[in-house]
């Protein structure tokens, strides 16, 4: 598959991702929203990390603050961050077994969300509730059989 091609399945996963972000959903579930962005962020990161780096990461982070309407700047950071720690160590982590990288994920996660609350707090007057990070663990939750739908794209579609 040509260069272009890759990149073409790449960035529709990317959108799809920010649509997904954004999907309105009942109130009762909007707290155990995945958090997208950061799976396939993580995933083409492990995956690819010659195509996807933390430039994408940190514009990816920028438009999700535009479309949540957060401080600008926040996601971008705390993406690059977590793009940058994965591509220096990409080769350990596909190494892992899928439980570890699930639990692997959930850390990061977990360090986006502290790091997000962090931020926010920095800059007004916000408290944090429990229901906050329970979008934690339903990313944990779907990581395995996303990991696997994405594995099956990049190789249906020979993006390398």
């Amino acid at each position: 598959m040509s260069l272009f091609n890759s990149y073409k399945i790449i960035y529709l996963s990317f959108l799809v991702c920010l649509v997904a972000a954004i999907f309105p959903l009942p109130i009762m579930f909007n707290a155990f929203r995945p958090d997208w962005m950061l799976l396939v962020l993580s995933y083409w990161v492990m995956a690819l990390p010659h195509r996807v780096n933390i430039g994408h990461a940190f514009i990816l982070g920028l438009l999700l603050d535009l479309l949540l309407g957060s401080i600008l700047g926040m996601h971008g950071l705390l993406f690059s961050l977590l793009a940058y720690f994965t591509s220096i160590n990409f080769q350990r982590f596909r190494n892992f077994t899928l439980v570890q990288t699930t639990l692997l994920l959930g850390v990061f996660i977990f360090l986006a969300k502290l790091g997000l609350y962090w931020i926010a707090s920095s800059m007004q007057e916000i408290t944090l509730h429990r229901p906050y990070f329970w979008s934690i663990f339903t990313s944990m939750i779907i990581w395995p059989w996303f990991f696997l739908f994405m594995r099956f794209i990049r190789v249906r579609y020979k993006v390398s």
